[in-house]
């Protein structure tokens, strides 16, 4: 079976990310453009773990699922992205596919990378937005801080900045907090 090209086209559909190897590269779809980015590195796990350990606890008090990447997230057959870490609350665990999960999740967080910057800061905050993804958080490892935006009658607006020393906390996951340290992998 022959692969896609990975420069150079463009209209690429969630049935051509099966014909890429397993290669630890993360490939996702938007708007039809294939994007691939490198493994991220140590520090940026560390904060994946930190986050997928408290929704892990949350998710055994309250149901619902949370997923590390890689896991597909199907918003639509030109749309299909891999965030960090999702979750999807109890009543909308039948987005929860076999392959991927098919929708909205309730809560997406992205941890910066500096060759991902302007892809989750503008390209996938706007896609999170577009298909009504409730709330997204993104981990700035540069800045210290953790950017939250939630959708209001429109698309995301200014994000609430959360810094060292503060909780993040959340009304899509009543109940759930988690120190902005520990967010930043430290």
């Amino acid at each position: 079976m022959a692969l896609p090209a990975e420069t150079g086209r463009t209209g690429f559909r969630y049935a051509d990310l099966a014909l890429f190897p397993e290669d630890n590269l993360r490939r996702e779809i938007i708007n039809g453009e294939l994007i691939v980015t490198a493994a991220p590195a140590t520090r940026h796990q560390s904060a994946v773990v930190n986050i997928v350990g408290g929704l892990l606890a949350y998710q055994r008090a309250h149901g619902g699922k949370v997923f590390p990447a890689p896991t597909d997230v199907y918003l639509s057959d030109d749309n299909v992205v891999e965030p960090d870490v999702l979750f999807v609350r109890a009543d909308h665990i039948d987005r929860v596919e076999n392959k991927y999960v098919k929708g909205a999740p309730d809560l997406v967080v992205e941890i910066s990378s500096p060759s991902t910057r302007r892809l989750e800061l503008v390209r996938k905050r706007d896609l999170y937005a577009q298909f009504g993804v409730p709330e997204y958080w993104y981990v700035d490892l540069e800045a210290d801080r953790v950017e939250v935006y939630r959708l209001g009658e429109g698309p995301y607006g200014a994000p609430t900045l959360f810094y060292t020393g503060q909780v993040l906390d959340t009304p899509v996951l009543p109940g759930f907090t988690i120190t902005v340290e520990e967010a930043l992998g430290n």
